[in-house]
């Protein structure tokens, strides 16, 4: 008999093997020489980022443009560094992404096992929410931060934020637990739970794959963000994507750019000290029901 026409040959797997592996590794590179020039120049001197190479390593490394950036560099009229700021986006993240990731949950929860004449619409409602450009909710939103009397403030960020990433949170969630078994629900209903205790007793301490995908999601769009922050907050207020933006952009003194760099991969450190610490979790939550419904 002769072998299937479709049958490959362990030479012909093993060149395909060899030119995937090497795709990979070239767009890998790729993708990885913008932050090996931000890291080699942020430890190089001036003189020698004027004269050298941009690729070339650092022929005297130095950590003296981080010490700058982070307490010395000049933001507007203030030369105290970017670690004001930085601690302005840390006290803005953390309340914003807890707050939404557990109206999140409530809010998935309500609409997969506690439904209501209309969900369908106010699920509908909330979808929509998440496509809407950030521009067109300026205006709208600095009349209610004005009325409130949070405008220029790190707390009036957070409820901007809040609001914002409900639509999604809602959303992760709700497909999650749209695979929840009901079975659960109804047993615990039978031996007397209320809405609140099914909710921390058993729905909650289950969601550990959908929260890890949540907590990401809404940690790298909240830290990265810049159109909220440069408009509802300024000066000492400001996020640290606006006091880098500040740096970079100005126009007084002497060029830095090792500063500058150092500035900016100070800036993404907590985005990338997070998907290193959940990055496998974000791809398990992923399958578990993100991205399903």
């Amino acid at each position: 008999m002769s072998a299937p026409a479709d049958s490959v040959s362990p030479g012909s797997a093993r060149a395909a093997r060899y030119f995937i592996y090497g795709a990979l590794l070239v767009f890998a590179l790729i993708y990885l020489t913008p932050l090996y020039v931000m890291l080699t120049t942020s430890l190089k001197t001036l003189d020698e980022i004027r004269t050298g190479d941009m690729m070339a390593l650092p022929a005297s490394p130095s950590l003296d443009a981080w010490v700058r950036a982070w307490g010395e560099a000049c933001i507007g009229v203030t030369c105290t560094g970017i670690k004001g700021y930085f601690w302005n986006s840390l006290k803005m993240v953390v309340p914003a992404v807890v707050i939404s990731t557990l109206l999140g949950a409530l809010n998935g929860y309500v609409l997969t096992k506690w439904r209501f004449p209309g969900h369908k619409i106010v699920f509908g409602m909330m979808l929509f929410a998440c496509f809407i450009p950030f521009q067109a909710v300026l205006i709208p939103m600095a009349r209610v931060l004005g009325i409130l009397g949070l405008s220029n403030s790190t707390a009036g960020l957070v409820m901007v934020h809040v609001i914002y990433g409900l639509g999604f949170t809602t959303l992760f969630f709700r497909n999650y637990y749209e695979a929840f078994p009901d079975e659960l629900i109804k047993s615990a209903m039978i031996d007397g739970a209320g809405f609140f205790r099914i909710f921390w007793r058993i729905l909650l301490p289950s969601s550990g794959p959908i929260i890890v995908v949540t907590v990401i999601y809404q940690f790298t769009n909240i830290w990265n963000d810049f159109l909220f922050g440069v408009s509802f907050a300024s000066g000492e207020s400001a996020p640290m994507t606006v006091a880098l933006n500040n740096l970079v952009s100005s126009s007084t003194g002497v060029k830095e750019y090792n500063v500058d760099m150092a500035a900016a991969v100070i800036a993404a450190l907590p985005t990338l000290f997070v998907y290193i610490v959940a990055g496998r979790y974000f791809v398990r939550g992923l399958m578990a029901g993100a991205v399903k419904g």
